[in-house]
């Protein structure tokens, strides 16, 4: 009863934040200089044939009705209509959107496993050269921005080596099965968070190695091994769980700057498309979904973390 009480506030909470969310973005957007019917206009930038232009898009109503129309519709599961291509917004996501979850899920699935292997490591054998070793190199690489790594990795593997592509122009089919398209961006999006997500992990693992009941259970003859993996580890990703929420919400952002730099095909290039064009509807249709992705794997840690924590329930 504690758990589904903390997890209704977490997502009432979670609703609210995406609600407020596209209230900003709505209220920015619209107060940026032009509009979609000036874009579509282009060069017969008459000022009768944009009045109709806005007339016709409903660009000419207020603000409040506008968002509370779009709103309306977001709650019947429409997220409408592309102010500028006349395609409905739920269509272009849909279709931008595989690329994009492929380079995130494939991130996730190298970066958890490598991240508790290399923090699991450098906590067991701490001050040791592997300790030293892991966590010299983490902090090296976490001080390298992003696209300074996709330009080096680019340079030494595609270009230098030629194992794998520089970019995508040209590619067709699904990103998931050209390996040489994927592995150079999935590397750049997984180094950084690796070294500071395997970091925390060395932290907490240390502090649970060090704790009385670590100790006794070591002392009962229970094997080390069994005692890491088994007791130690499961109490020490509390913070790791709540990180890696942060990681998540990061790889949004570096996916779409992943996306540019190898010339991606994905949600990336819709959101400039749809800030230059002042696509308002494909904008607000593209913060719903980052936003709810966003919440939702706050939400989903957050939970995570509780049932983790079993002091957590005392404050409920």
């Amino acid at each position: 009863m504690i758990l589904t009480r903390y997890a209704g506030v977490r997502v009432t909470l979670g609703l609210a934040q995406v609600l407020g969310v596209l209230v900003v973005v709505f209220v920015v957007a619209s107060a940026l200089p032009g509009d979609a019917a000036v874009v579509i206009a282009a060069d017969d930038a008459d000022p009768e044939r944009i009045a109709q232009l806005r007339q016709s898009l409903g660009l000419d109503r207020p603000l409040p009705v506008q968002f509370a129309d779009w709103l309306t519709g977001l709650l019947r599961g429409d997220l409408g209509t592309s102010a500028v291509s006349g395609r409905p917004v739920t269509e272009m996501l849909a279709a931008a959107l595989a690329p994009t979850l492929t380079l995130a899920a494939l991130a996730l699935m190298v970066l958890i496993p490598l991240a508790v292997v290399l923090g699991v490591a450098a906590a067991v054998g701490r001050d040791s050269r592997v300790d030293r070793t892991i966590s010299g190199v983490a902090v090296a690489l976490y001080a390298a921005p992003e696209f300074a790594l996709a330009i080096i990795l680019v340079a030494v593997f595609a270009v230098g080596l030629g194992v794998f592509a520089p970019t995508a122009v040209g590619a067709s089919g699904p990103l998931l099965w050209q390996p040489e398209l994927w592995v150079l961006p999935v590397a750049v999006l997984v180094i950084r968070p690796v070294c500071s997500l395997s970091r925390l992990v060395r932290a907490s693992m240390i502090t649970t190695l060090d704790s009385e009941y670590t100790r006794h259970t070591l002392r009962l003859g229970v094997p080390l091994r069994r005692v890491v993996w088994r007791h130690a580890l499961p109490g020490s990703l509390t913070p790791a769980v709540q990180h890696l929420a942060r990681v998540a919400d990061w790889l949004l952002g570096g996916v779409v700057v992943v996306e540019a730099v190898f010339a991606l095909g994905g949600l990336g290039q819709v959101l400039v498309s749809a800030v230059s064009s002042r696509d308002v509807p494909l904008l607000l249709g593209l913060v719903a979904l980052f936003a709810l992705i966003t919440v939702a794997v706050n939400t989903v840690a957050d939970i995570v973390a509780f049932r983790l924590n079993p002091t957590a329930g005392e404050a409920w």
